[in-house]
Parts: C-alpha cells; structure tokens; sequence
C-alpha cells in the first residue's frame, strides 16, 4: 500500500452535510438557493452539531447538469453570488467550527468551457479523446472545424477530459497513453485548480466521478495512479486538505490516495449493493438495471444488514487506518430517507444506525427532518435519467419555516423547484425545532452522543452480536445498539453480564436474556465498563 501522510486528525471526529446550493436557502428570493442563503443558516448547522459541509458543483456552468457541466473552474457561477460572497461563508463557517468543501469535476467539461472550444478546432489539441474520423459507439459529431467525434462522460455536453487509455486497441488508434502530452496537462490543471480554492480557505473537495479518468483501465489502476500523485503532490501543498470521493469502492479509492470514499448506489465490483440493500424500497430514483432486492430499512422485515455488513468489513480491511468509509443518509442522484413506502415513524431507527456505525456520517440536506422525495417532477438541469429515475424529486426547496414557500420565492419564471407547502409529510425545520420529540431533535441528540463518545465513533471497534432483525452490535466492547426498523416486534437472546443503560432508546427493552425490540425502535445502550 502507498504510503501516504496521514489524514488530517480532523476528519475522524466528521459529521458532513451535503449542500445542494440551488435548494438550499435563497436570500434574495429569484427561486435559487445562494451563498448568502447558506451563510443565514450555518447556525442550524452547529445546533445540529455538523463539522463539515461539501456544496454541490458551484462552478460557472450553462447548467445543462445542475452544474456538473463545468464552463469555468475558477469563478463561481452568478446566480450563487460573487467570489466575496463564498469567501464570506468560508470565513463564517469557519468561526462557527465548520469546514467547507466543494464539488470537483475531474473527468469532463462543458462543451461551453473554453478548453473544449478551443480543441474542437484544432487537430492537434488532445486535452479532450477524438476519434478523428467517423463516430465511433458512444461519441458525438464534433460541433467545430475538427474532423471527427468526440467522446462524452455522462451527457452529450459533457465532453470527457483525456487522461489516457489503461491500455492500446489497433481498432482505436487514437487511443493516447497517460503519460502523453494531453493527460499530463490534465493532471497539472487538476492541481491548479484544487491550489487555487484551497489557497482561498476551502478545506479540500468531493471528486465527481473519480473513477472515470483513464478510459479501458482494467482494475482502474491507472486512474488509481493518477489520484495517488495527486495525494502525494496534497499532503506536502495543502496536508490539512482532504478528498472525498464519488467512487463507490473504498477499498479501491481510499488505498489510491483519498481520504474517505462513500458507499452509494452504484460502483464497485457489488454495484452499489451495500448502501441498497439498506435504503433503496424500490421507490424514488431506481436503475432499470438494477436486480430487485429488499432493503433492511424497510417495515416489510424482508431484508438484511448482512450485504452491508459484509461490504464494509471488506473496505474497512482494506483501507485499515489509512482513511475512512462514508455512509450517507442519501444524495442528489439517490432517493432520500423518505421515500415510497418507508414513512416518518421509520426515520428514527435508520438515523441511530447511520450515527453508531463505524462509518464517517454524511447527512444530505433536509433528511435531518425527514423531507420527503418527491416523485413525478419535470426535468430540472438534467434531473430526469430515466422512467424511474427522476433525481428531481431529492432536489426540493429545503423546508424551512412554516407558511407555503418559505425562504424560497414562488413568483419568478426562472425558479428551479416549486416550493412545497408544508403538511405531515412535509415538515419544517421551525416546526421540529420547536418539538422536544421530533426527528431533527433526536438527530442532534445522536449526534452530539457520537461526538462525547469517541467509541460511537468512527475508530472504535463494532461486534456485530445478531445481523437480522433486531440488528444489534457493540461499540468499543461498551456501548450496545439494538436497531429494528421493520413494523413488528422481534427478539433475540442477549447473554447480559452487565447492566445496559439507556443512552438513547425507543421501544427496545434489554434483560432477563433477553433483547426486545418494538416496530420501528432502536436503542444505543451503556453497558458499563
């Protein structure tokens, strides 16, 4: 394994908050979210007890794909503000004990971005991969003087940026190696796009797509190669900074030079299997290719932690101390929490798992209430992938105060999502602050236990003691979990040598031998030393 200097000491104690800026709070109500917004709303953060938030790409973009189609690194896109204005809310996040990140797309442009302009009307320009005759499967007729085709990443306006082929194809003979002229430019825009924002304060970035750079890359080892130098080339520039990264294999990324991976609904040899198996009801944003499964988090009881349980032993093996696994609640291109079947009561126990785990939390914006996805929205900037997969719907307004709309204006043409007026199944956060007993309290309850208990941790050891229903595990050889999401109540033997002491619990009894757990319960326990 390389050797790598080691993450920041920051980073193990972390609880992230993914930010969608466009949906996140408007402060001057044109119906988008912006700098100022999130700035007015940091103090919901640290009452939260959030370390570290990442913003959704906030790039100068024509915003085909919600701003993962990048026309200019280094300036913020208009509608979010100005360059002061992300100043000022690195400045005030970072007084209130938070961390910022943004978003970085590695492995393609816009086809509005100059780089790719420029190389569509010159032959000898290779920052982008041509075909230079014909249109081979799966690239776009080039839209300048060039001859020939160019290959995308994702969307047709998302021209891939070249960093080689893993290896040579006498059919494709423009095939370049890594380390021809075109990769390695490349690579150094990498590092001077990531040293200008680190440079401004920024505490490192969430790598879009990290696994996409060199194309036919058998094991991805070259693209591993690539983030590796770029590792090496972060600890001695900026060694505070981290990378998180859109892979989806942490035992992969996380030994090739990131700091932390997340498991997600696609990637890695499983496909996305492990995060799945536990939220994925078959509602919301699903993938026709995927197989049918029953997730764990579900009042059908049909499930099993033990894809998950088996895929993080797995990554955690292979990434040993050299870094960390992420689970999140959810994200932009995945189903919230709330979603299809699964309903607010089911929140609790998802949450006391996600928190308790050995994992490092990633919250997405909103789940903390319990917003709920919202099926059947019109395509916003590339949202809608599929029949079944609309990212739109985990994309709404954050649902702030109570009153139709509030923090988001309804009136202009241009506003992406239309606010939601709040009900049962749309709660606000002024709603739940003011609820001693609501999801948003008990979250920050958790939370905060996560944080004065460093074996709830993300370092401390896990024994998992029953993987079904109840799940049930101990936290450095102290702290019992016993979580049941499904609707009946179930038990399992518990040989109790020591007295289990409520930390934080629903509807879960300990003793007598004996572990029993109603519906929808969870417990975190202390059982003394």
């Amino acid at each position: 394994m390389t050797s790598f200097r080691p993450a920041p000491a920051w980073l193990a104690d972390a609880v992230f908050y993914q930010i969608y800026p466009q949906s996140f709070a408007d402060s001057d109500g044109d119906g988008i979210g912006d700098f100022n917004g999130i700035v007015q709303r940091l103090d919901h953060l640290v009452w939260l007890g959030v370390t570290a938030v990442w913003l959704n790409p906030c790039f100068v973009s024509p915003f085909r794909d919600a701003g993962y189609d990048v026309s200019d690194y280094l300036n913020v896109a208009p509608r979010y503000g100005s360059a002061d204005d992300l100043a000022e809310l690195v400045d005030e996040a970072g007084r209130r004990g938070i961390r910022v990140l943004l978003d970085l797309v590695a492995g393609h442009t816009s086809d509005e971005h100059p780089w790719f302009t420029a190389s569509a009307n010159d032959p000898d320009d290779h920052r982008y991969i041509w075909a230079p005759e014909g249109r081979p499967d799966g690239f776009v007729t080039s839209p300048g003087t060039r001859p020939g085709a160019y290959l995308p990443n994702f969307f047709d306006t998302q021209p891939a940026l070249n960093f080689g082929y893993g290896r040579k194809n006498p059919a494709e003979p423009w095939r370049q190696p890594v380390d021809a002229a075109g990769p390695r430019a490349n690579r150094e825009a990498l590092r001077t796009i990531m040293d200008h924002w680190l440079g401004l304060g920024l505490a490192g970035f969430r790598v879009d797509m990290a696994a996409s750079l060199v194309k036919d890359d058998p094991g991805r080892t070259e693209t591993a190669r690539i983030w590796t130098e770029l590792r090496h080339w972060l600890d001695t520039a900026h060694p505070d900074a981290v990378l998180l990264s859109e892979w989806g294999e942490p035992e992969v990324s996380v030994p090739a030079g990131f700091h932390t991976d997340f498991f997600l609904q696609f990637g890695g040899a499983t496909d996305g299997l492990p995060l799945r198996s536990l939220w994925s009801n078959g509602d919301g944003t699903v993938n026709e290719a995927w197989d049918p499964l029953d997730c764990f988090f579900d009042a059908s009881g049909k499930g099993s932690p033990r894809p998950f349980v088996e895929a993080w032993r797995k990554a955690s093996d292979a990434v040993g101390a050299t870094g960390f696994v992420s689970l999140p609640t959810a994200n932009h291109d995945f189903s919230r929490l709330n979603c299809g079947p699964r309903t607010a009561e089911q929140l609790p126990a998802a949450f006391a798992f996600q928190l308790t785990w050995p994992t490092l939390p990633a919250i997405y914006y909103g789940d903390e209430i319990g917003m709920r996805y919202v099926g059947g929205l019109p395509d916003k900037e590339g949202s809608v992938l599929g029949p079944r997969y609309n990212r739109a719907g985990s994309r709404t307004p954050m649902q702030w105060d109570d009153g139709p709309g509030a923090g988001f204006s309804t009136a202009p043409a241009d506003r992406l999502y239309l606010p939601l007026d709040p009900s049962p199944d749309r709660p606000t956060v002024a709603a739940q602050r003011a609820d001693d007993g609501s999801l948003l309290h008990l979250v920050r309850r958790l939370v905060a236990l996560r944080a004065s208990t460093p074996a709830l941790g993300s370092g401390g050891s896990v024994e998992v003691l029953h993987t079904g229903y109840p799940f049930v595990y101990v936290r450095g050889g102290r702290y019992l979990v016993v979580v049941n999401p499904q609707r009946n109540e179930v038990r399992c033997p518990y040989d109790a040598t020591r007295e289990a002491r409520a930390l934080e619990a629903s509807g879960v009894r300990v003793g007598n031998g004996t572990i029993e757990a109603e519906g929808f319960s969870y417990g975190v326990f202390d059982l003394g030393r």
